[in-house]
């Protein structure tokens, strides 16, 4: 038995939709879970957040490990969710922009049994292909401006492990390729969100003719191109003999599109991921193609050219499975991808991705899951109630934060919910208690603050 656990109630009140998730008895236990996860400083562990919440001598302690290794409870649900949550607070209306990606997460042992060898983009370069043991997750974010923030954010809906294929023959499961995940992953999401327009934005992994025919019409994609992609124009109307026609004529290759006089530049200003920064010219070219490859399925696609004259970075090319979309919104679709990578990088620092610890497949399968849904929750909440918490960024005189970032909104729940429990009014008298002096303000903000 778990003695009685006092908790906010409203931020316990708020979490009430994802919290019939799960059974009756189980609710307290996954809300005392999901606060000791925002307030634990340090590796996101059930015994961490444990502590967090001053219950290192619970004798109960197995109850919070079971909800991960043991308990039934479906997680699709609590994606579902969430998504719907998402999309109320931030898009109400107009296309749903997905970004889907896949990430590693290092982790060694013999009880992580559905680790294998991945390869690794964070310790990779140009020159040096490094593989690490880990994790593979595919995540599909919803890439929205987060009005606190003025800025494009990632926020995780939906994540799903990848398995090797070593794990799915030892538990006779179909082994699916990333391709696969994500093309399942993409029409889950289209299917919650029936009356909306989706916009799945991936890198150039993703750019399979199999997966654009598979997702084509219902859901359209962005995706890089590759410069050398067989693009040719459509059949001609009439033909009089033999099987009928798939392709046209082929067309000049995005490459030596670089370099032909003929081809029509447009200039203008890159979309900035920010509202106080100004992104740099861009000169960009487009047209529509079939895209074809022997034994593939044929897909039309508009193709987006991109140099960029100062030289900064290396020529780029972009498709879209819609042709009729203006080359400069796929060109803003596609600059929202960026921000996953900010995502990724804040769960690990602030969230405690590849931190935690479990030793039975169930708790593999759902820890990560939930801390990237987290942190979408900590978001949605501080957005929600922003005036409330009185956000700002922390600033210094070397460091003129313009805008709050994530860590700012982690450190404005962590103290709004320690405040609601140790500095509100009492239950028992009316007083309030005195502001904290200086040296306690800058105590607090050091905890808040610390990953």
């Amino acid at each position: 038995m778990v003695r009685p656990i006092v908790l906010p109630k409203s931020f316990v009140a708020w979490l009430w939709p994802y919290l019939e998730a799960f059974s009756g008895r189980t609710r307290a236990t996954v809300a005392a879970l999901a606060v000791g996860a925002v307030l634990a400083v340090g590796p996101r562990t059930v015994a961490n957040a444990l502590r967090a919440l001053g219950l290192a001598d619970e004798p109960g302690f197995a109850t919070f490990h079971r909800v991960l290794n043991r308990n039934a409870w479906s997680g699709l649900v609590l994606a579902r969710t969430l998504l719907h949550a998402l999309v109320g607070a931030f898009v109400p209306d107009g296309p749903v922009v997905i970004g889907v990606d896949h990430t590693l997460e290092r982790r060694r042992g013999p009880c992580i049994r559905p680790a294998s060898q991945y390869y690794d983009a964070v310790r990779s370069s140009k020159k040096r292909r490094v593989t690490s043991h880990g994790l593979r997750w595919l995540t599909a974010m919803l890439l929205v401006e987060v009005p606190f923030a003025g800025r494009i954010w990632g926020l995780p809906v939906l994540t799903a492990l990848t398995p090797s294929r070593s794990w799915c023959q030892e538990h006779g499961r179909h082994y699916r390729s990333v391709n696969d995940w994500a093309r399942a992953v993409l029409r889950r999401l289209h299917r919650w969100l029936p009356e909306r327009l989706v916009v799945a934005v991936m890198d150039g992994g993703f750019a399979a003719l199999d997966l654009l025919d598979a997702l084509s019409p219902s859901i359209i994609v962005v995706t890089r191109l590759r410069l050398d992609a067989a693009l040719f124009d459509p059949p001609p109307a009439e033909q009089h003999y033999g099987r009928p026609a798939v392709k046209g004529a082929r067309q000049p290759s995005l490459r030596a599109r670089l370099s032909d006089p003929e081809t029509v530049w447009r200039r203008a200003v890159q979309a900035s991921r920010t509202q106080w920064r100004t992104g740099g010219w861009i000169e960009y070219a487009s047209g529509t193609a079939l895209w074809y490859h022997a034994g593939k399925p044929v897909v039309p696609i508009l193709w987006v050219l991109v140099r960029y004259p100062d030289g900064r970075r290396e020529p780029e090319a972009f498709l879209c499975t819609d042709p009729t979309v203006p080359p400069r919104t796929v060109l803003e679709w596609f600059n929202r991808r960026w921000s996953m990578e900010t995502t990724y990088e804040e769960s690990r620092a602030h969230i405690g991705i590849a931190t935690q610890r479990q030793w039975t497949d169930p708790a593999v399968f759902r820890t990560t899951p939930l801390l990237f849904g987290l942190y979408s929750l900590i978001t949605l909440y501080v957005h929600q109630h922003a005036d409330r918490l009185a956000l700002s960024p922390r600033r210094a005189l070397w460091y003129p934060k313009p805008a709050p970032t994530f860590a700012d909104a982690l450190a404005r729940l962590r103290r709004h919910l320690w405040f609601e429990q140790v500095f509100a009014i009492s239950s028992e008298t009316t007083e309030m208690t005195k502001t904290a002096p200086p040296l306690l303000r800058r105590l607090i903000e050091s905890v808040c603050y610390a990953p």
